[in-house]
């Protein structure tokens, strides 16, 4: 009979304590609710905000996601507080499981410094072609904790900031122009001059290749089997893959024509008699 009289005192003690919460509850879904709803409708006036205003897309990213996420943190706080959660034990229980979520998590705080780094010094933006970690692609989005790139096979590459913060990054949008060098072998009995003068008349013809600075072939080496020329050229960034096929096949094309040998590896295999 007392067992029973303790259990019943128990269920009461529970509903009593469930119809107590119950309020509290409602009030946390609710706010819940409404708080994803408000975080959705600030990060589009945030992003309405910059797609008015002329700011670098890099910036515009990064500062959504940051954005983003405190937000959520600041819902969470408010809607942990509202089931009854002291603000003391909230903020203790904040700190020791960011410590240890800081611990198990070095990797992604150093991408989070990476991408205030990337942010800070802007060795690229959106938009810019770079080679980083092997990879080579046109940056397509930087967030908080990694980078974007589409590779020229249309892949998604995405590299953690960190890696990108710490390690050698080629830009090559960070210049209007660049330069290209060529490198030909010839035949050692075709013309040097002849051929020199066919690649400078390409590069000449081509409206995409700039004329200051002026192409300029030089002699490069004296290889096992050929004359080896080198043609340095300039062309703006958006021009530059079109002029350098353009001069790849015409001049193959042009020394054809002019009988200018440019030499392939071959094996001569000589039968010893009896």
């Amino acid at each position: 009979m007392k067992e029973f009289t303790d259990l019943q005192t128990h269920i009461d003690k529970a509903i009593d304590w469930v119809w107590n919460l119950l309020p509290n509850l409602v009030l946390a879904i609710i706010l819940f609710i409404v708080g994803l709803w408000v975080v959705k409708f600030l990060n589009r006036l945030v992003r309405k905000f910059f797609q008015k205003k002329d700011y670098d897309q890099t910036l515009e990213t990064f500062i959504q996601s940051f954005i983003s996420i405190a937000l959520k943190i600041v819902l969470f706080v408010l809607v942990v507080t509202q089931l009854g959660v002291k603000t003391s034990s909230l903020v203790a229980m904040l700190g020791a499981a960011g410590l240890a979520i800081g611990l198990a998590l070095q990797g992604s705080l150093a991408n989070f410094a990476g991408g205030v780094l990337i942010l800070l010094f802007k060795p690229f933006k959106v938009g810019d072609f770079i080679s980083a970690q092997g990879v080579d692609g046109t940056v397509k989005e930087i967030s908080i904790f990694n980078t974007k790139l589409n590779t020229f096979g249309n892949q998604l590459a995405i590299i953690p900031n960190g890696q990108l913060s710490n390690g050698n990054v080629i830009n090559y949008n960070a210049e209007p122009i660049r330069r290209d060098n060529y490198t030909i072998g010839i035949g050692y009995d075709s013309n040097i001059k002849d051929a020199k003068t066919i690649l400078l008349n390409i590069c000449a013809e081509n409206e995409n290749v700039l004329k200051d600075p002026a192409p300029e072939v030089y002699l490069a080496s004296l290889g096992d089997s050929s004359v080896n020329l080198s043609l340095r050229y300039w062309a703006k960034n958006e021009d530059f893959w079109s002029a350098k096929f353009f001069i790849h096949e015409e001049s193959k094309l042009r020394f054809d024509e002019a009988g200018i040998e440019i030499p392939f590896p071959q094996r001569v295999v000589h039968e010893k008699g009896d």
